[in-house]
Order: structure tokens, then C-alpha cells, then sequence
């Protein structure tokens, strides 16, 4: 696989992310379970934004001492689309997660947990996909088609999925552990199981938990094909894919009370996807650069946002929330 990430970079960066985890539920554990505000998911959000930034800086530096300006100006793109592109589908996962807390009803000051937990199975998840993908893609040239072709698909099916909510309910993982494991309807603080009548029960958080590990499997399916169209370089495609991850607790708690504002970002993501799936499709016929890519991702997006934006200050009220069936 080739890369531009030394030994060294890839073991500075798994310390960065322990380092970061453990910093994150260290912080946690001192301010005990309480409701994340406005003003504390801002200032988490924006630091995470300016840690990836730092990074790329970083990497540019590195690169243009090391390599030339040419690499180092490319390969920032690539992680600036990569990242964009990662933290922009991370938004469909926030509305799924906004869903799942709906539905079993999770106190506010117990979600923040969930999440974190959810994430660090996130990260271990997506590292195995992305190291397992990028060996694949530099043994079958040919599955870069495959990946086109899914990615097209997946946002034809995003387009005219827009708008709608999935059915919790009949959710087949949902269903299963109904059917295996006693579950409670009642929560114990921050607890995954609780005691009823003598009886061993998992609590609501716990089935929450397990939703949330399996809907970043069917998401995580999604977005990394998403970035390899970008680069298959292994470690721009991990560190672009875990920076997204890192924010997303502190994003999801400043986008909750403002998913139905964003109800035509489905939109802007499936042709975000469209897009860079026939980019794969066409690699070896047009070499699209980085550049343009990275103008018209940030186009569809932002443009999407926009849009929803003025169409809900319009309306006076939001649109349907945001979520997809799969």
C-alpha cells in the first residue's frame, strides 16, 4: 500500500487519538451525567474543527519540506474533501442517533455516554474497514468500479429517501434483542444493566448502545468507499475518518435541537455522492483534480445548508427530520 505515512506518523497519531479519547472521558467522569449545553458543545466543536486544521497544516509543513509543494498542496486537499466529505455524512448519522434517543426516550444527561462509547467503537470499527479496504484496493484494481458504482447507487437511493424516518421499531437488531435478553423500560443512571425483582435486565441505554455500534456499520459502509474515490492513500483516508469521528458527540449536541433546519442536506449528500462515485468510475478514463473536487463538494453542501436554512426561516418552522432507510 503506498502512503505517505511514515512509522513514526502512524504511531503519533494513534497516541494523539488515545490521548484524545482518554482526555475526553477523563473530562466526562469529573462533570459527572449532565445535560451538554449550547455553549459547551460550541466550544468542543470548534476545537475539533481547529485540531484537524492544525494537522493538515502540520502534514503540509512536513510534506513540503520532505516531498515538494506539489505533494504537500495535494495531499492537504485530500484530506480537507476527505475530511469534508466525512463530516458532512457524519450529520445523517447525528439524526439517526437524535432518532434512537427519541425513541427510548434517553434523559439528556445519559446520552452523552452513549456517545462516546459509540464513538470509541467507531474509531477500532472504521480502522479495521479502512486498513482492510486500502489492502484490497491495491490488490483488485477493479473494485474501485465496484466502489463507484456503489456510491452512485447509495445516492440515488439517499435522494429519494430524503425526508423520511426509519421505523425504530421494526428495526431487525432491535427485534433480536428483544427476543434474546430481558430489557427494561426503566434506566439506572448511566448503567447498562439493572436488577428487577432478583432478575438480571439490560437497561434502554444498553439496546441504544447496540444501535448505535450497528447503524456506524451501515454508515461506516457508506463513507469509506466515499473517501477512497478521494485518495487511497491508507493514512489520509484513517486520519481524515477519525478526526470526523473525534467531533462528533460535541457536533451532535449542537446540531439536536436544529436537525429539522437542515432538512435538504440529504439532498446536497447524495449528489455529494453521486458525484464522487462517478469520480471513481471514471478514474482511469478522466483524472478529475483534487481541487475541483474538493470546490464541488464544498458547493453541494454548503449550498444544501443554505438552502435550508432560508427555506425554514421562510416556512417559519423546519422541515422533516433527516434520515434515511437502508
Amino acid at each position: 500500500m503506498e502512503t505517505i505515512g511514515t512509522w513514526w506518523m502512524w504511531a503519533g497519531f494513534a497516541v494523539f487519538v488515545v490521548v484524545a479519547i482518554a482526555i475526553d472521558l477523563l473530562v466526562m467522569e469529573r462533570q459527572g451525567a449532565h445535560r451538554v449545553t449550547m455553549k459547551e458543545a460550541l466550544n468542543w466543536s470548534l476545537m475539533w474543527f481547529s485540531l484537524a486544521f492544525v494537522f493538515v497544516a502540520i502534514l503540509w509543513w512536513y510534506l513540503d519540506g520532505s516531498q515538494g509543494r506539489e505533494v504537500a498542496n495535494t495531499v492537504s486537499m485530500q484530506f480537507i474533501t476527505g475530511y469534508l466529505v466525512e463530516k458532512s455524512l457524519s450529520v445523517d448519522n447525528i439524526f439517526v442517533f437524535l432518532m434512537l434517543f427519541s425513541y427510548f426516550a434517553v434523559p439528556p444527561q445519559y446520552q452523552k455516554r452513549a456517545l462516546i462509547i459509540g464513538i470509541i467503537g467507531a474509531i477500532v470499527l472504521r480502522t479495521l474497514l479502512i486498513l482492510a479496504g486500502a489492502w484490497l484496493l491495491a490488490t483488485f484494481h477493479w473494485l474501485l468500479y465496484v466502489f463507484g458504482a456503489f456510491l452512485v447507487i447509495t445516492g440515488v437511493k439517499m435522494w429519494f429517501a430524503a425526508g423520511q424516518e426509519p421505523e425504530i421499531s421494526s428495526n431487525p437488531v432491535l427485534k433480536f434483542l428483544k427476543k434474546r435478553i430481558p430489557i427494561t423500560d426503566q434506566f439506572d443512571g448511566e448503567k447498562l444493566s439493572t436488577m428487577v425483582n432478583g432478575v438480571k435486565h439490560f437497561t434502554p441505554l444498553f439496546a441504544v448502545l447496540v444501535l448505535i455500534g450497528t447503524t456506524d456499520i451501515i454508515f461506516a459502509v457508506d463513507s469509506i468507499p466515499a473517501i477512497f474515490a478521494i485518495t487511497t492513500d491508507p493514512f489520509i483516508v484513517l486520519t481524515a475518518n477519525i478526526f470526523a469521528i473525534l467531533g462528533l458527540r460535541a457536533l451532535y449536541f449542537l446540531l439536536a435541537d436544529l436537525a429539522s433546519r437542515f432538512h435538504l442536506l440529504a439532498y446536497g449528500l447524495a449528489l455529494v455522492l453521486v458525484f464522487i462515485g462517478g469520480k471513481m468510475l471514471l478514474i482511469d478514463l478522466v483524472k478529475i483534480p483534487i481541487g475541483y473536487a474538493l470546490l464541488v463538494t464544498a458547493t453541494l453542501i454548503a449550498g444544501s445548508i443554505v438552502l435550508s436554512l432560508r427555506n425554514s426561516s421562510e416556512s417559519g418552522h423546519g422541515g422533516p427530520a433527516l434520515g434515511r432507510k437502508d
